[in-house]
């Protein structure tokens, strides 16, 4: 008798699998965050309709799905969301940068 995975046998809940998910990604912290991060901004684009205000990127696919999250990670399996890597050494520059404009602003204002 051959054993298969009960993945194997049955459907997923999630649609796209995650096995496709993980190999767009490094880890799964990575897709997690990815995917997070993505719904809220289909979230805030859904929820800023209304307004005109045309701020936030709409959603990048074609889908039935209505959960951000769905969307979302339909995104991600199409290769229309890419994860992108901030080095340490880049956002301590951007801090220093941003020290110094501020102190810049402070000594004029103090003048």
């Amino acid at each position: 008798m051959k054993v298969r995975a009960v993945a194997q046998i049955h459907d997923s809940m999630v649609n796209p699998r995650i096995e496709n998910l993980l190999s767009k990604v490094d880890s799964k912290f990575t897709l997690v965050s990815l995917g997070a991060q993505r719904a809220r901004q289909i979230n805030a684009y859904f929820n800023q309709l209304g307004d005109g205000t045309g701020s936030n990127v709409p959603p990048q696919v074609t889908t039935v799905a209505r959960k951000p999250l769905s969307i979302a990670f339909e995104e991600i399996a199409a290769d229309k969301i890419i994860p992108v890597r901030i080095e340490a050494e880049e956002i301590v520059v951007e801090e220093i940068e941003v020290l110094e404009v501020v102190d810049a602003v402070d000594d004029s204002e103090g003048e």
